[in-house]
């Protein structure tokens, strides 16, 4: 999976983790010193991050952290809304809608794994509603469609 970050000191970062900050205390979340780090590191990459990688940049930090600790960190950060696993990638993105609750499309590039995530309520009713036709209780509000990002559609027609 490639994957680039955004520099230290990223204004967009730090408004992340302000944000992350506020929902966790409207919400009476412990929002810890690790899961904060967690976060942090999944806001440091500008597309979608495994969590062996992220382990790897703990263990900088942290020397003795295990696969545990950053799934537990994940999970609870999936749970409060600030970052999404992306299926298809068997990998995590924070959460660029500030909304708690959201739904909506993860665009997900098959080529360069970037992800482009737009919040669409109308697609998550409509899935509800279509479910619900059937007798069938839909159980996420994220929709993940695969495809190409410009970039690589521009690099493709160029060849």
């Amino acid at each position: 999976m490639q994957s680039s970050t955004h520099p230290i000191g990223d204004p967009s970062i730090a408004r992340a983790l302000a944000h992350a900050e506020v929902v966790c205390r409207q919400r009476n979340l412990a929002f810890t010193p690790l899961r904060r780090q967690i976060f942090e590191l999944v806001c440091h990459h500008a597309n979608p991050v495994g969590a062996y990688e992220l382990l790897d940049e703990l263990k900088l930090a942290r020397g003795n952290a295990a696969p545990v600790t950053v799934y537990r960190a994940l999970d609870f950060l999936i749970a409060a809304g600030l970052v999404h696993r992306v299926a298809a990638l068997n990998a995590f993105t924070a959460c660029h809608t500030q909304a708690p609750g959201h739904g909506g499309l993860l665009l997900v590039c098959g080529k360069c794994s970037n992800v482009i995530e737009l919040d669409d309520g109308e697609v998550g009713e409509q899935i509800v509603q279509s479910a619900a036709g059937v007798h069938f209780e839909a159980s996420s509000d994220l929709v993940e469609v695969r495809g190409l990002c410009e970039e690589c559609r521009v690099d493709q027609e160029e060849r």
